[in-house]
């Protein structure tokens, strides 16, 4: 089947998919690409592969997004503080990257949002000359890669009326202003994974969740399916390694340094209606800061720690003690009302896959990424940010088809629009609910056709969460999930907040009844 054909293909991911192409795999023959690995790079590789008329599989151990897919900071960064420690390739490929996201291939899943760092008395002339620039820089940044300011809007100074504006719990005492700059937010970064292997799969990909990989080579691998407990061969002309903080587990001869990058989770009350990125610089840093940023679901998220994690690669890594503290007491020097260990809701921490180097803080290692390959083993892609991930797949594929010999085209997907891609006049057009259009784009129309089909469908799933029982159906019949938690945890994010997933779980349970 030809690239162009396969791009006609049904992207729903279900069940029965699932136990169809499992079969049609355990008939034997042999495919163009196995890629194990189901987060941001291992279903944008498979995409790539896909769409480049390769026959592609790729097997996720647990479910879609179940890694540090899921644990980002749900933004699309232009890569400014890369500026700061020299690295003009990853800042520019950054901005490239974002500049494809927010206009070609996600702008329903994607959009600006200003970038707000209030000037208080505590940030002095330097701090606040060393922002200017950073800002000056972005927007330098942003003209390289091709945005107009109509995308994302120039930075400049804003009054203290506007800052209060944007961010209404800021300190009132001392305010002069903020300085306001722009960058891309995601709706929800494993939104973007289930959309990516959405997509993957209407170009003729097989995504198989519940699959794990042993025995891995260059080659082949044995995939166990953790549903059925049985077991198969596949042999691949190549093999990806995209499995990111466990990279080493396929490939020993790989080291990595994972880093922890730390989350709290607020109710939007706790910081009065903010529609900003509020940005508070790192005392000592002239790169790093502390932003907190509203989220889905009414939340606001509080981050980014950037911590060495040494030791096992836990399933869901937990922010330490130290991290809660350091980013509830930076966030409170520019705040009217300091916020309390009581008033976070959740919290949430992912791991950085970044290759080991010299010593020294992994705040400080580079975030390029890297495709590596040792003799007999898969191809392997570490490093990088989700904000590259398109590039990542790109570099990673072009890798497998040198080495393999393989009949592809050139890499399509600066162009091909994901599953549901919809703005400006067409998205005004939708007949949907404004929450539903920013999740799932022109396929909001479908979730609420199940709506209007079956009444029980049309009700939240918990009262006081805005997610409908039609949501969880579509995931069910679309969105590859398999068990309640895939629901909570991945396809929507109820399960950031135990006690919002304890209300919705039994919604959950349900529908699998």
């Amino acid at each position: 089947m030809n690239s162009s054909a396969r791009a006609l293909g049904d992207s729903a991911l279900n069940s029965a998919r699932r136990e169809r192409e499992l079969r049609e795999l355990g008939d034997g023959g042999v495919v163009d690409v196995l890629v194990i690995g189901g987060g941001v790079t291992g279903t944008g590789v498979a995409l790539d592969a896909a769409s480049r008329g390769l026959r592609t599989v790729l097997v996720e151990a647990r479910d879609l997004a179940f890694g540090t897919s899921r644990w980002s900071s749900k933004l699309v960064h232009g890569g400014l503080r890369y500026l700061a420690s020299g690295g003009v390739g990853i800042a520019h490929e950054s901005a490239v990257e974002r500049h494809i996201l927010l206009t070609s291939t996600a702008p329903h899943l994607t959009r600006p949002i200003p970038q707000l760092v209030p000037l208080l008395p505590d940030i002095g002339a330097a701090q606040r000359m060393l922002v200017r620039a950073g800002f000056a820089a972005g927007d330098v940044l942003r003209r390289s890669a091709g945005t107009p300011a109509s995308v994302l809007p120039r930075s400049r100074r804003a009054a203290a009326a506007e800052a209060l504006r944007l961010a209404p719990t800021v300190r009132r005492a001392g305010l002069r202003g903020g300085l306001l700059a722009w960058d891309g937010q995601l709706v929800d970064d494993a939104r973007l994974v289930v959309t990516l292997a959405r997509t993957a799969a209407a170009y003729g990909a097989s995504v198989l969740t519940r699959v794990r990989a042993e025995q891995v080579s260059g080659d082949s691998a044995v995939l166990h399916d953790a549903l059925s407990g049985e077991t198969l061969t596949v042999r691949a002309r190549s093999v990806i390694n995209a499995t990111g903080v466990w990279a080493d587990r396929l490939d020993p001869s790989i080291e990595l340094r994972p880093s922890r990058g730390a989350h709290l989770v607020f109710d939007a009350a706790a910081f009065g209606g903010l529609t900003a990125s509020l940005t508070v610089p790192i005392p000592g840093s002239t790169s790093r800061f502390v932003f907190a940023f509203p989220a889905a679901h009414g939340r606001v998220y509080l981050g980014l720690t950037d911590e060495d994690a040494p030791g096992p690669v836990p399933d869901e890594p937990e922010p330490t003690d130290a991290e809660i503290d350091f980013l509830l007491d930076t966030v409170n020097t520019v705040l009217r009302e300091p916020l309390h260990r009581s008033d976070i809701r959740g919290r949430f921490a992912g791991l950085r896959p970044l290759l080991r180097t010299a010593e020294g803080s992994t705040a400080d290692i580079s975030r390029e990424h890297a495709v590596l390959h040792s003799p007999g083993g898969p191809i392997t892609i570490v490093g990088g940010k989700l904000t590259t991930y398109r590039k990542m797949a790109q570099d990673t594929v072009d890798a497998a088809v040198a080495h393999a010999g393989l009949t592809a085209g050139p890499c399509r997907t600066r162009r091909i629009p994901l599953t549901g891609a919809v703005s400006g006049a067409a998205r005004d057009r939708l007949d949907a609910p404004p929450t539903l259009i920013e999740r799932y784009g022109s396929q909001a129309t479908a979730i609420l056709a199940l709506a209007q089909d079956d009444p029980d469908l049309a009700t939240p799933v918990a009262p006081g969460i805005d997610v409908l029982r039609a949501e969880f159906a579509y995931s069910i019949s679309h969105e590859g999930a398999l068990d309640a938690d895939d629901l909570l945890d991945r396809r929507t994010r109820i399960g950031l907040v135990a006690a919002d997933r304890a209300a919705a779980a039994p919604a959950a349970a349900q529908m699998f009844r």
